[in-house]
């Protein structure tokens, strides 16, 4: 969920990339696919639904790095945004990371992440972010 003030949007990948993210191209490495894709694990969604639909990182960008850059958010204010989503490390190890890079800086500051102690399942993370000045994830 993305909640943006008052109003809360799902992102669930089942028809398109949401709104969060920029309807273009994934950028190389990613993919949308469902458990019923013969790719490997993991074979269903976070809810075990093996048709549901979800972003993947493809097998010959494992021994690599690929990222996902949302669209800009306006700065939160006085609320915090909350960002939850569920995630995946598979046995073949990496680490995902979450960072934040506010338009006022060149850099992107890593605001979470996790690696190989969760692996083989799916995890759910929340996030929550405060930002004077527009952003991105």
């Amino acid at each position: 969920c993305f909640n943006t003030g008052s109003s809360w949007d799902k992102c669930d990948f089942e028809s398109n990339l949401c709104k969060a993210l920029p309807q273009f191209n994934l950028q190389p490495g990613w993919i949308r696919r469902n458990g019923q894709c013969g790719m490997g694990p993991p074979y269903s969604a976070h809810n075990g639904n093996e048709s549901a639909y979800f972003l993947s990182l493809s097998s010959e960008t494992q021994s690599s790095s690929a990222s996902l850059r949302t669209n800009v958010f306006f700065p939160t204010d006085e609320e915090h945004v909350c960002q939850v989503f569920h995630n995946w490390v598979s046995q073949m190890g990496g680490t995902l990371m979450v960072g934040l890079q506010k338009h006022s800086e060149d850099i992107v500051r890593n605001i979470w992440q996790v690696s190989g102690e969760l692996r083989n399942q799916w995890n759910v993370s929340t996030i929550t972010i405060n930002s004077t000045e527009k952003y991105e994830v």
